[in-house]
């Protein structure tokens, strides 16, 4: 229960660095409560943190799709701050940490590892706004040919 309220924390306040208006910060909230508590759920079912990561991006993207829709707001609005909560900062630390040190084997499984968080998350979001995009577009090619043929 504490990791989903600091996740809802963890979105919020970077949307109000953001100057995200007043009546979309508690959405913004969601956002990330929404993609950590998939990222969490299915870390626990497959044991695949990067798997889940992916997932997590994309419900965040879906989530933040859908609500821009009804908030007439940009979906980047909830999205970018929604992702706080799955960015892998200690990864990126310990990558620094482990080259100050010396230890570059360790530093280049962190990078790895960090970059395949990083991609997750990227590939996550623009999977959904893609096939969103594709949605709308195609909803609004039959409609214009449904017109064209009346």
């Amino acid at each position: 229960m504490e990791e989903l309220l600091l996740a809802f924390f963890g979105s919020f306040f970077p949307a109000i660095l953001f100057n995200t208006e007043k009546k979309n910060l508690g959405w913004a909230g969601v956002s990330g409560l929404v993609g950590w508590t998939v990222y969490k759920v299915l870390t626990y079912l497959t044991g695949m943190p990067v798997l889940a990561t992916f997932f997590g991006a994309a419900a965040i993207g879906f989530y933040s799709e859908i609500m821009a829709r009804r908030l007439k707001t940009p979906a980047s609005v909830l999205s970018i701050s929604g992702m706080y909560p799955l960015v892998p900062g200690i990864t990126a630390y310990l990558v620094v940490e482990n080259i100050v040190t010396g230890n570059l084997s360790a530093a280049l499984n962190k990078g790895i590892e960090t970059l395949s968080y990083a991609g997750a998350i990227a590939f996550g979001i623009m999977f959904v706004t893609t096939s969103m995009q594709f949605q709308a577009k195609y909803k609004e090619f039959f409609k214009r040919k449904k017109k064209s043929e009346a």
